[in-house]
């Protein structure tokens, strides 16, 4: 069984940092891809960023130049910096594992069904 938990979140000030971490237990196999995906209450869940298995990576317009995403396979966790913080990027944040390449969207598809593995979520506030 595959569990996702992830860690970080918290409440900044605009222009701000956080680094979000999301620890796998359990085998994920890194030929398949993993992401980060965000939820605003009302709003649907958004994918941000997504690395694929040969590291490559994708990004939401909106976080693109703020948000990295990157991994670490041998300890089996994912991360998210985040500089640059806005108000708008409050959300509760989600890592994502096992998830498939689709032909227009490759690891980072506007359908969160794209991914079977998902964590609980952590919150990030960003104040003005």
């Amino acid at each position: 069984q595959v569990q996702l938990v992830e860690s970080g979140g918290g409440s900044v000030q605009a222009g701000g940092s956080l680094t979000l971490s999301c620890q796998a237990s359990g085998y994920i196999d890194s030929n398949y891809c993993k992401a980060w995906y965000r939820q605003a209450p009302g709003k649907q869940r958004e994918g941000v960023a997504s690395i694929d298995n040969d590291g490559g990576t994708n990004y939401a317009d909106s976080v693109k130049g703020r948000f990295t995403i990157s991994r670490d396979n041998a300890k089996n966790t994912l991360y998210l910096q985040m500089n640059s913080l806005e108000p708008e990027d409050t959300a509760m944040y989600y890592c994502a594992a096992d998830g498939h390449y689709t032909s227009d969207y490759a690891c980072l598809g506007p359908d969160p069904n794209q991914y079977n593995y998902w964590g609980q979520g952590t919150q990030v506030t960003v104040s003005s």
